[in-house]
């Protein structure tokens, strides 16, 4: 799924004639605290609430001064590298512009998180495990053939990269589909794998339960 999918073709769009009054009831209107700049589909920058808030209701927009104006994405990019650029410029909305950098449309991160949510697979019922890895020993095929092996399947994964926190180990988390993931979990400890989070509706029983911070809750991304 691309950045062009996702556009929220809803959305307006603010002219520099535009004044601060204006941009602020479009934003109140449609829950959002950034709107996009435009002109003659040229990206001009975005303007954020908090600024409006400090200017007279009266003022145009084009006596103040947008920021990130060089902050976008290709319509042609994919959604985690928009929630990548969302994420590092911590953005409520992202603008797309086609590849001739024209104004394409805004997404609202929101609403892209809800999209990605989904794909993750959060709605579907099933037990998530942590693993921490090296990274040179991370292998999602082998992790796989060993889960198939327990009659349960991957629903979807994700990589982090250690910190600090996590002691500079990076972890592999997956959604499987089956809530009980005992036999899984025994599988993957006897393979050596360090499962260092278990997160499902029924209890996982295990012989080294202080390996585990079980919580039994839903996901709810």
């Amino acid at each position: 799924m691309l950045a062009k999918d996702v556009i929220n073709h809803v959305l307006p769009v603010l002219k520099s004639a535009d004044t601060v009054g204006d941009a602020l009831g479009w934003m109140d209107e449609y829950r959002v605290g950034q709107l996009a700049i435009v002109e003659n589909a040229e990206y001009r920058g975005l303007i954020s609430q908090d600024i409006l808030l400090e200017a007279d209701e009266e003022l145009p927009l084009l006596a103040l001064q947008p920021g990130y104006q060089e902050v976008f994405v290709l319509a042609e990019q994919h959604l985690y590298e928009v929630l990548s650029v969302a994420q590092k410029h911590e953005l409520e909305v992202i603008v797309v512009l086609d590849e001739e950098r024209k104004y394409s449309g805004t997404i609202v991160v929101t609403e892209l998180l809800n999209i990605l949510t989904k794909k993750l697979g959060s709605q579907e019922l099933g037990a998530i495990i942590e693993i921490a890895l090296e990274n040179r020993s991370y292998s999602l095929s082998e992790i796989s053939r060993l889960i198939e092996a327990n009659d349960t399947k991957i629903i979807s994964s994700y990589y982090t990269t250690g910190d600090e926190s996590s002691n500079f180990k990076d972890i592999l988390t997956l959604k499987l589909n089956r809530r009980d993931i005992t036999p899984v979990v025994a599988t993957l400890e006897r393979f050596e794998y360090q499962i260092i989070g278990a997160y499902s509706f029924e209890s996982i029983e295990t012989p080294d339960k202080e390996r585990f911070d079980l919580l039994m809750k839903y996901l709810d991304l």
